[in-house]
């Protein structure tokens, strides 16, 4: 099993989507432009995710530098974030200081050992988080603890039977953080099974084609001029099993 060591090693060197600005690192400009291409690569974000949870007391789990965290703060919620790399955290301070909010706690730790009592949290939140987990089962067990009776956690992760896995086989262009340690894909049945410990579980396939910035050239260009267009216009009904991410809503 890789170890944790590794994992910490490899997210402290690299930051999430950081080709996607030219501005200094930790900048107003940085977050904001980050903020910017998260949210219009994931525009089915804001509608499975309520992020005005006022006074509610929210985990975050893999925070990163706090661009989901600072929504949720800046949406009244009482919020908490903890990332394994320090600089993550490091930078996630910032992003809260600049947006002028606050958080009651953001912590260096691992998600598979959480430094919180049981069932403190009344939503925990971890998006694109445990495919990249050394140990996904210990992870999803940990979040169950923490979470009150009643509580939401709501989950994110790849598909092994998406339209993006497909194409990336097919056009031989690597998938973001392919050289991650650790990188799983999962199917639903796998993924339902790895959450059973919830009282219920909605898995809701999403993320589908949107033009990209992160790949140019030749490929970049039949990417967002034909795929783009082509892929859109088939019933959604029909390509819903292949998109790229597996959001998980579930109940405690």
């Amino acid at each position: 099993m890789t170890s944790t060591a590794r994992i910490r090693e490899y997210w402290n060197r690299r930051i999430h989507d950081l080709d996607m600005t030219d501005h200094p690192v930790g900048s107003p400009e940085f977050f904001d432009a980050l903020d910017e291409y998260r949210f219009d690569k994931l525009r089915y974000l804001p509608t499975l995710v309520d992020f005005r949870k006022r006074d509610e007391r929210i985990l975050e789990v893999g925070c990163g530098i706090g661009t989901d965290l600072v929504r949720f703060a800046l949406g009244g919620a009482r919020v908490t974030g903890i990332d394994l790399a320090e600089r993550s955290i490091g930078l996630a301070l910032r992003n809260v200081e600049f947006h002028g909010t606050s958080v009651e706690g953001l912590c260096v730790g691992d998600g598979e050992a959480l430094p919180f009592r049981d069932r403190h949290f009344d939503v925990v939140y971890a998006h694109g988080v445990i495919q990249y987990a050394a140990n996904p089962s210990r992870l999803v067990a940990e979040a169950h603890r923490v979470l009150k009776p009643g509580g939401a956690a709501i989950f994110m992760v790849y598909n092994r039977y998406s339209w993006l896995k497909a194409m990336s086989m097919l056009a031989r262009v690597s998938l973001e953080h392919a050289d991650a340690p650790v990188i799983r894909t999962m199917s639903m049945n796998e993924y339902r099974r790895l959450l059973g410990e919830f009282e219920s579980v909605r898995i809701i396939p999403e993320r589908f084609p949107v033009p990209s910035r992160l790949h140019r050239g030749w490929k970049g260009t039949l990417y967002n001029r034909v795929f783009v267009g082509l892929f859109n216009i088939l019933p959604r009904a029909v390509v819903r099993p292949f998109g790229w991410h597996l959001m998980a809503l579930c109940r405690k």
